[in-house]
Order: C-alpha cells, then structure tokens, then sequence
C-alpha cells in the first residue's frame, strides 16, 4: 500500500502557508458513536508517532461531496453501515484515503464543514494527558473502535482542532503520495513558537525554521528524518482567521484542478501560486465550504535533500 502523505526527506519544503480558511473548526460529529472503517487497507506492524495518518470529512452534503471530490480527485466510494447516518470511504485505485461523515449544521451554528486531520500515536491517553498538561483541551475523550483503533479529539492551546489515533492496523509505511492523496499538512495559528512546542511535546518532532520574506514564521515538524507538517504563522492584520489545520492532495495541475474545481461547484480561496519549488499551490472550498490545498510535487522535488 503506497502512503497517503508526503514522506520525502528533509528537503526544501513547501511553502507560502498563508491561507485564508473562512469555517472555524470545533468539536466534529464523531463525538457521536457510530462504527469507524479501518484507516488502512492492510494490516501494517509500524508505527510512526507524529505521521498524518487519515482524514475525515464532515459535511452536511455527503451526496454533493462525493460528486465534487469524485470529480476532481477521481475518487470513488464505499458505503459504511451506520444505525443514525450516513458514512461513506473515500478510495483512490482501491485504496482508502478518506472517510466523510454527514452531518447537519444548524443556521448560525460555529461548526461548519471540515476536514479533520489525524495524527498517529501509540498511547493516545498519554498524548491526551500531556497536551491538557501543555495547554490543550480534549473535545472528544479516548474511545476503542473495533476496526479503527482508538482515537481522541482535541484542540491545541491555540483552538486548531486535530485527531491522536493508534491505528488498528498500525500505520502507513513512508511513500510518496500519488496524484489524488494527501501530500501534506499545515497548522496556521497566531502563534508559532508556541504551537511548536506543543505538538514537539506530543511527539518529540525535530523542528526546522524556514527562511522567509514576508516576516512570517514557518516552521517544519520532521520524525525519524521525514518531514511531517507545518507550522506557520497567521499575518497579524488577519484577525479574523482562526487557528486550524489545512490539509493538501497531491495534484498534477494546479492551475486546472483549480478550474475543475469551480466548474464542480467549489471556490477558489487563494489562487494558484508558486511555492518554494516552483510548482503551484493554491487553496480552494467544496460546494459545502470546506478548504481543502492543492499542491504540484515531483519526483525531483522528493529527491531533494539538505545539504
């Protein structure tokens, strides 16, 4: 099974993070029980603490989004049983590499549509207790699901919102993600020095400072030598931005995956632009509102490494 998410070595990463997200993220719909898929096609005997290993959607148009990711990723879907509501797995080629939840938002509510991104951890109490104990709070507590492995919700000391998840099956082994998987991750907060030190303290990262142009910190988080997330800094004169978590797929064409994405009913929320690559990268919104990256990787660019 390829992985999902970006394992290149540390290299010259991607950058210009900052992104306009309008949804606030909170306390998700699998608050709820319901039975959770496995994160993985096949069992797997490693673990990679600090690894992004799955996301789930939530959205109040499960029919719309499987259209518009359908469209533009070539997904397609299998259904989940469920008592209460509909749950459906996202795969590409066969392979899972998503799961999306319906879920009803009432008019004015503060959730909205989102992706919910998961980080692997072997002890996800442990992790829970040392983030309450840096800061963050538990918006959902530890529960066992008995093909999903236990998982927990929180929102670090700053209010992004993120999964812990010791997988069943273990975790995906580092491969670089084909076109229409997750390439990467990204944390937009106000305050990147702190948000840093927490998830170090949850997972033990190495932290990298990227040089910048535009007065903004951004930071790579790396474990056992491959480069895992992003922190990055939100402009001051943004006040209305919300911490958050912004996830990314790998795509061929920036420029006509944005184009493909309006035509499917989505928004473009930064358009496309270089990264520190040369590729694009831009920002867009499904028909629902939920921000999703886009960003263009080479073999090239996986093989690049510092010096």
């Amino acid at each position: 099974m390829r992985d999902r998410f970006l394992p290149f070595r540390l290299a010259r990463f991607p950058g210009a993070f900052a992104f306009l997200l309008l949804a606030t993220l909170c306390a998700p719909a699998l608050a709820d029980p319901l039975e959770l898929p496995a994160a993985s096609a096949a069992s797997q005997s490693e673990h990679h603490p600090g690894k992004v290993i799955w996301l789930d959607l939530v959205t109040p148009d499960l029919a719309g989004a499987k259209t518009f990711y359908a469209g533009l990723f070539g997904w397609t879907f299998r259904e989940v049983p469920g008592k209460d509501r509909e749950h459906a797995v996202a795969l590409l080629d066969g392979r899972p590499v998503a799961g999306l939840l319906q879920q009803a938002f009432a008019p004015g509510e503060r959730r909205q549509p989102h992706w919910l991104t998961y980080l692997s951890a072997q002890d996800v109490d442990t992790v829970c207790r040392v983030a309450v104990e840096h800061g963050a709070r538990i918006v959902v507590q530890p529960r066992t699901y008995p093909d999903r492995g236990r998982q927990a919700i929180l929102a670090d000391p700053q209010g992004a919102v993120f999964a812990v998840l010791d997988a069943a099956g273990g975790d995906p082994p580092d491969y670089l993600a084909e076109p229409g998987e997750w390439i990467w991750s990204s944390i937009q907060v106000t305050d990147a020095d702190r948000d840093t030190a927490f998830y170090q303290a949850l997972f033990d990262y190495e932290a990298f400072e990227l040089p910048s142009d535009d007065g903004l910190d951004h930071v790579i988080l790396s474990s056992e030598e491959r480069a895992r997330a992003s922190v990055n800094s939100i402009p001051a004169d943004k006040v209305r931005r919300h911490p958050h978590w912004l996830n990314f797929v790998r795509v061929v064409d920036t420029t006509e995956r944005v184009a493909r994405a309006v035509s499917l009913g989505g928004r473009v929320l930064v358009e496309p632009h270089p990264d520190r690559h040369g590729g694009m990268v831009a920002v867009i919104a499904d028909p629902s509102g939920t921000p999703v990256g886009l960003l263009e990787w080479t073999m090239a660019d996986a093989r690049q490494e510092i010096r």
